[in-house]
């Protein structure tokens, strides 16, 4: 299963990765990153097809994960992408808007990694 990763914090990619060593090196999850929305529609456009689910950062400058999850819903909608938002705020409004432009589930920060791979499990 591939996952695509969206923040613009630069360690996200190595946390990811020493998080889920066991899982890449026996080839049951493999992962992209991308540090904005437009980089993340950008790796889309060409990858879309090996995507299985897409964590995508809320707060982000430029595009915000929200606008990103907006764009993606409209754009690949047979079949839709698994998108989960992470934020550091836990609010009502983003979790509101994020669940009606389509989010699939809603992680806030610091990821509990125990956590999001039993969701992984169970989602996928």
């Amino acid at each position: 299963m591939k996952i695509l990763v969206v923040d613009d914090e630069a360690d996200v990619q190595l946390l990811f990765e020493q998080r889920f060593r066991r899982e890449i090196r026996e080839g049951e999850l493999a992962f992209a990153f991308s540090h904005s929305g437009e980089e993340a529609l950008g790796y889309l456009k060409d990858h879309f097809s090996e995507i299985v689910l897409i964590l995508s950062d809320i707060n982000m400058p430029g595009m915000s994960g929200l606008e990103l999850l907006r764009r993606i819903k409209s754009t690949y909608r047979n079949p839709p992408p698994l998108v989960m938002m992470i934020t550091a705020y836990g609010d009502d409004e983003s979790h509101t808007q994020a669940m009606n432009y389509g989010a699939d589930d809603f992680l806030t920060k610091p990821l509990d990694f125990a956590r999001l791979k039993q969701k992984l499990k169970s989602t996928l």
